[in-house]
């Protein structure tokens, strides 16, 4: 007979929360920035398909596939790039986008990690 797979701790439940929370706030950013805020041309550039590839990972955060929230930890080192570059280049508001997008890859990639090694700890703890 198999028991039933628990509960997450309230750890391992923020640390899948903050890190939906700040790969939703990357979607609306990179969309806002290219779209309305500071496009490279007058009334939006393509550059706004860059929030597709991040649209992939959600479903698989929201239903705590442990695969992405590894494979997203090291996706979003290409945003952060992206966000180390246009903050030296781009003018403000440019940079300040920048700057947020930098801030929220951060924090994308520190929930992400936080969340596979409590949940590897607690596996590691359940065994018998």
């Amino acid at each position: 007979m198999t028991t039933p797979n628990p509960l997450p701790g309230t750890d391992v439940a923020a640390t899948r929360w903050l890190a939906v929370g700040s790969l939703l706030g990357l979607i609306v950013l990179s969309l806002a920035w290219e779209l309305v805020l500071a496009p490279l041309r007058p009334g939006g550039s393509w550059l706004a398909l860059k929030a597709l590839p991040l649209c992939i990972p959600l479903a698989g955060l929201l239903k705590r596939r442990m695969y992405t929230y590894r494979w997203v930890s090291l996706m979003v080192w290409l945003y952060f790039t992206e966000g180390v570059v246009r903050t030296w280049s781009d003018r403000p508001p440019g940079n300040w986008l920048a700057l947020a997008e930098i801030a929220l890859c951060l924090l994308l990639f520190t929930a992400c990690a936080l969340h596979v090694r409590l949940r590897q700890r607690a596996a590691r703890a359940a065994r018998p």
